[in-house]
């Protein structure tokens, strides 16, 4: 009766064990959620403006970072990210300072999960798809309007299960946003963004 007892509780418990490992991998049909903080870094040599073809700079800025997914199959899904509207500042050649201005990206994007399905606390993921910049809030003693952008992005993730549903998140991505600039309507150049973004926080997913 014992050993009847004892072999029933271990084999209970492994089973156990394998579903709390299951549990742990990414399967189709999941849903998840992700937030947490994100630090953008924009290229160093952001266009020219005028027809003086002074050099633009646009600083470097961290906000919040979002994002929502559901997995199709085992290894792929779909993901809508974004980040809380930031400010930049605005940095003109031989002007200097000439003010900020606000943006706010949406991203679309197809993740790959090269271990979807399997029994590992390390997910990693890779993506690729369409960005989605729009500016705003231009505050500037100019009458600037920097326009919305499309392009391409892609991005490298990792998430690292703590518990069942809850995993730590870090990611980096990599956008082509270029927006024309208008000075009264007429257009003076281009600002080249292209911003390398790297986050870290937290995936909950159900």
């Amino acid at each position: 009766m014992n050993k009847h007892f004892l072999l029933t509780a271990a084999l209970l418990s492994a089973g156990g064990l394998v579903a709390s490992q299951a549990a742990l991998a990414y399967q189709a049909g999941d849903i998840f959620v992700r937030g947490g903080i994100a630090q953008t870094d924009v290229k160093s040599n952001n266009g020219n403006l005028t027809a003086d073809n002074l050099r633009l700079d646009v600083s470097d800025e961290r906000g919040l970072y979002y994002g929502v997914g559901y997995l199709f199959t085992d290894n792929l899904g779909i993901e809508l990210s974004g980040q809380e509207k930031v400010e930049h500042s605005l940095n003109l050649e031989a002007l200097g300072d000439i003010g900020s201005v606000d943006r706010m990206p949406i991203n679309l994007l197809v993740n790959y999960y090269p271990m979807g399905g399997m029994d590992s606390r390390v997910q990693p993921y890779v993506g690729a798809g369409l960005n989605y910049t729009r500016f705003s809030g231009e505050d500037t003693p100019l009458p600037i309007d920097v326009r919305r952008s499309y392009g391409a992005i892609g991005q490298l993730g990792v998430d690292l299960a703590v518990a069942q549903g809850l995993m730590l998140n870090g990611f980096v991505s990599y956008a082509d946003v270029s927006a024309d600039v208008r000075l009264d309507g007429d257009k003076i150049g281009e600002a080249k963004i292209d911003p390398m973004t790297i986050g870290g926080g937290i995936t909950y997913r159900f």
